[in-house]
């Protein structure tokens, strides 16, 4: 869905065409002009960054603006409140494509992209970009790139955390979906929230936890260290059958690999809540949860808090 979204260079020009008129209008109404220009549809205004806190649109919308407001074709009068200049208006009457390598004329800009990539010690991807139409119109905004990096690296720690518990007994696999569960918050401590229970005639359970730290109830697991084997129907019925022994009503079964269709479909037809988690997830709910991994770097993205600036 996302590729067929506009990139945040070529909506520049829709957002100095709703600006055109010389009216100064608040952030959110430029946004919700511009999604009129481009009549998205609800999927592409749903649509989210990889961290699932912003909106695609919005975040390059924004983007759009702060690159504008360098190059001074958008002024900010007040917080929050976006009006075109002259120099905006003469670009458009100009008929110029207005994207980075347009904004790339103006000495302020060049300032603020090369401020931006000091560190790096290579050419500021604005301008770098503007060379090449091609990687112009697939540009990322900034806040695009450090998520999408983020998600390329979680992706491979994830493959080399379900590498590391494929070579795992299935003992200490048992005890890290444990591990797993009370970091989630169910529980408490290890001592009081947990147990495992494979090799004490369980009956087919591999793990109980509390599911708050009273114990007013309890969640049964179950957990299969597989490679390229699918997890059917039958294997859910059986762990189904297993909680009946114990007069459950609560499991979670995690895996791995993956699970068939009809197993997935199974659990949604049983008056019992059971919940499965594959490979992928799995993984995902480690890094999430600090299970099995380390923090190695810790990066922080300051915004301007503009509370601070109000004055009585």
């Amino acid at each position: 869905m996302k590729e067929t979204l506009p990139s945040y260079e070529a909506m520049m020009p829709a957002v100095l065409k709703v600006l055109a008129d010389g009216v100064a209008r608040s952030l959110r109404e430029v946004f919700e002009r511009v999604c009129q220009h481009y009549a998205f549809t609800p999927e592409q205004l749903a649509d989210t960054l990889p961290s699932g806190r912003q909106t695609t649109l919005r975040s390059r919308v924004g983007w759009a603006k702060t690159y504008l407001v360098k190059a001074g074709l958008i002024e900010q009068p007040k917080r929050g409140i976006c009006l075109i200049t002259a120099r905006g208006k003469a670009a458009l009457a100009s008929g110029q494509a207005i994207d980075n390598h347009y904004l790339a004329q103006f000495g302020e800009f060049v300032a603020f992209t090369r401020a931006s990539s000091e560190s790096t010690g290579s050419l500021p991807p604005a301008i770098a970009n503007a060379a090449d139409p091609q990687k112009n119109e697939q540009a990322s905004t900034p806040q695009e790139q450090i998520e999408q990096a983020l998600s390329a690296i979680n992706r491979s720690l994830a493959d080399d955390l379900l590498a590391e518990i494929l070579g795992l007994s299935p003992r200490f696999f048992e005890q890290l979906v444990v591990d797993l569960m009370v970091a989630m918050g169910y529980g408490g401590s290890q001592q009081d929230a947990a147990r495992t229970t494979r090799y004490s005639g369980d009956g087919g359970i591999d793990g109980i936890i509390k599911e708050d730290r009273l114990g007013l109830d309890s969640i049964y697991l179950q957990a299969k260290r597989y490679t390229d084997k699918t997890v059917g129907r039958p294997e859910i019925q059986s762990f189904a059958g297993a909680l009946d022994l114990h007069k459950a009503r609560k499991g979670v079964f995690i895996t791995t690999s993956s699970f068939s269709r009809e197993a997935q479909e199974y659990v949604g037809l049983i008056e019992k809540r059971i919940v499965l988690i594959d490979g992928a997830r799995l993984a995902a709910l480690m890094i999430e949860y600090g299970v099995g991994v380390t923090t190695r770097q810790t990066l922080t993205i300051k915004t301007l808090d503009s509370d601070y600036f109000l004055e009585e």
